[in-house]
């Protein structure tokens, strides 16, 4: 091989293996279901990141799976959080408007 010129026919070399261990998590199922229940934008961003961490660890980029695994984890925790805050706006508003609402008719027929 002259020149550092590779073979057409050989193959080039396999891609690096990952780090030791399994994957990181990639919270694919709580980002699914907080895409359905919680909160749209945060939980597509979540599904984004969670399918990105598979692929960077067979790449053998193991940084990268990490920081795609923390970023799904931290987008649907968001979106569970933004639910459950719209939840407890939601009952307070309820709450007000019903008891504001509410006539106190002391005199009965």
């Amino acid at each position: 091989m002259a020149g550092g010129r590779r073979h057409p026919l050989r193959p080039t070399a396999p891609p690096r293996p990952p780090g030791p261990g399994a994957p990181p998590p990639n919270y694919l199922v709580w980002a699914i279901l907080t895409t359905i229940f919680c909160c749209l934008p945060l939980g597509v961003v979540s599904i984004v990141f969670s399918t990105q961490v598979n692929s960077k660890w067979a790449m053998g980029d193991v940084a990268g799976a990490q920081a795609a695994s923390a970023n799904a984890k931290k987008f649907a925790m968001w979106a569970a959080i933004v639910k459950v805050a719209l939840a407890i706006l939601y009952l307070i508003a309820v709450v007000a408007l019903g008891v504001g609402s509410f006539s106190f008719n002391s005199s009965t027929n």
